[in-house]
């Protein structure tokens, strides 16, 4: 019968299903059900340093709105300071309590001072390890490309020499080259890298004509661009590759690891459906693998990387050109 068991950051996982940082994981009691459903680690949900800033203001504000009231009353609320991530970190010692599998804690800072002083901090509360989100939303007109993978870069570096549990990166793939990006990076001796962040994007409500923050939950087709990118940095980078966005089957997670990824991050498909559903996912991995004659994920691990195929044009855009000259081939089986 087939093993599910996997490394990832040098962390022994019993699954490669790892749930993704969203607000599944921030509770101790969803935690519980989520290891008791089969998941390999838990990643805790994201601090920002972006939303603490802001409480801080929103804090500050409340408590000036009265102040001078009246020429006597220079103050109607005692001296408060924000807590800062304090509270985070509470839930994250907790958190680690509460399980007995793997939990990742997750990070996005603005500041080089608040990156390596927050890595510092949550290495304290004992989690096994640290995923570090770097995205860059353009809104610079001088700012170039090279400058944002040099502050990538110098942060990866401060925060590595800062704290000594395994580093992960999430990365963006709007890089002009995530390719050179990656290996830029795993020079640096980080452990993992995370493929992909997935920002959500502005809408307008053509009604109220305004700008609007909706929720789009992932698809199957999403989980394309990860497959491409594993598949071609397999082979040629030291880290572990994790495939993250798009992955809601059993099959979407063979599909990343047949491209050469240690493990897989699961959201959306929890949320469509139910922590429970951790288990289907897993059971039709056992199953395909049982089919195959595959006893350990290392066993078709990487299978079809770039690196293990003999095709020149694999994860090229060559495939692009095949499938519009068979386009009419193409269209029936998607109709059938």
């Amino acid at each position: 019968m087939a093993t599910l068991k996997t490394k990832y950051l040098g962390l022994e996982l019993k699954s490669p299903l790892i749930v993704g940082a969203c607000s599944l994981t921030d509770e101790p009691e969803k935690l519980k059900a989520l290891e008791d459903a089969g998941a390999g680690a838990i990643v805790f949900k994201t601090l920002f340093e972006e939303q603490i800033q802001l409480e801080e203001l929103e804090l500050n504000s409340e408590l000036a709105e009265f102040s001078e009231l009246h020429a006597e009353m220079t103050k109607i609320f005692p001296t408060m300071k924000h807590a800062g991530p304090t509270e985070h970190l509470l839930k994250l010692k907790k958190a680690k309590q509460a399980v007995s599998i793997p939990v990742i804690a997750s990070l996005n800072a603005i500041y080089m001072d608040t990156w390596v002083e927050y890595a510092k901090q949550i290495e304290q509360t004992g989690v096994d390890a640290l995923e570090i989100n770097f995205y860059t939303t353009p809104k610079d007109f001088e700012l170039e490309g090279k400058d944002i993978i040099a502050t990538h870069l110098e942060t990866l570096n401060k925060v590595i020499r800062a704290i000594k549990i395994p580093i992960a990166v999430k990365i963006s793939p709007f890089y002009t080259n995530p390719l050179h990006v990656v290996s830029r990076m795993d020079k640096t001796g980080v452990e993992g890298f995370v493929m992909f962040n997935r920002m959500f994007q502005p809408d307008i409500n053509i009604e109220t004509e305004h700008l609007e923050q909706t929720i789009m939950l992932s698809s199957s087709h999403d989980a394309r661009l990860s497959v491409r990118f594993t598949g071609l940095l397999y082979g040629n980078i030291a880290a572990d590759i994790c495939s993250a966005s798009g992955i809601l089957t059993g099959e979407d997670a063979i599909k990343t690891m047949l491209a050469g990824a240690n493990a897989f991050q699961v959201v959306s498909a929890l949320y469509q459906k139910d922590i429970k559903y951790i288990g289907t996912i897993l059971n039709d991995i056992s199953n395909w693998m049982d089919k195959k004659g595959y006893n350990t994920i290392d066993d078709f691990k990487g299978k079809l990387a770039k690196v293990n195929l003999k095709d020149p044009f694999a994860y090229r855009r060559a495939q692009y050109v095949e499938i519009l000259m068979h386009s009419h081939d193409v269209l029936k089986k998607t109709k059938m």
